[in-house]
C-alpha cells in the first residue's frame, strides 16, 4: 500500500501538492508514482521564473524503466525546484514528500487548478486502479 500523507493534496496523475505558509506550493511526485517509476536517474526541472498553466509539463523524471512528465497542478510560476535533485535524483524514491520535492510554485491569483484530490479520494483512486 502506498504511503498517502494526510495533509497534502494529490491530482490524478500522482503529483502532490503542499502549501506553504509563505503562499508558495511545493509540488512532487507521490510514493505510488515512484514506485511505478522505479528507480530514478534523472531529474530534469523547469528554470526558475517560468509561467506555467495547470497541466502543462513542468517536469520530467527519468528511471531505469521509463521517462515521465511531471505537471503543474495550478497556474503560477516557477519560484524554486529542488537543487539536490540534479546530483540525487533517488531522493524522490527514498522521500518523496520530504527531501524529494520537485518545483515551488507561485501560484497566479485565484488561478484555475486541476482538480485536486484530499488523502482519502487520492488513496480510493489508487485502491480502484488494483
Amino acid at each position: 500500500m502506498s504511503d498517502v500523507p494526510q495533509q497534502l493534496q494529490y491530482t490524478k496523475d500522482h503529483e502532490w501538492i503542499r502549501r506553504e505558509d509563505d503562499g508558495t506550493v511545493v509540488v512532487g511526485i507521490t510514493d505510488h508514482a515512484q514506485h511505478q517509476l522505479g528507480e530514478l536517474v534523472y531529474v530534469e526541472l523547469p528554470e526558475a521564473g517560468r509561467p506555467l498553466k495547470p497541466g502543462d509539463a513542468m517536469a520530467v523524471v527519468e528511471s531505469t524503466k521509463a521517462a515521465s512528465d511531471v505537471y503543474a497542478p495550478l497556474a503560477g510560476t516557477v519560484a524554486g525546484v529542488n537543487p539536490a535533485l540534479t546530483s540525487q535524483p533517488e531522493l524522490v524514491n527514498t522521500d518523496p514528500y520530504g527531501a524529494g520535492w520537485l518545483v515551488r510554485l507561485k501560484p497566479a491569483d485565484a488561478g484555475p487548478a486541476v482538480a485536486l484530490l484530499d488523502a482519502s479520494a487520492y488513496a480510493a483512486l489508487l485502491d480502484a486502479a488494483h
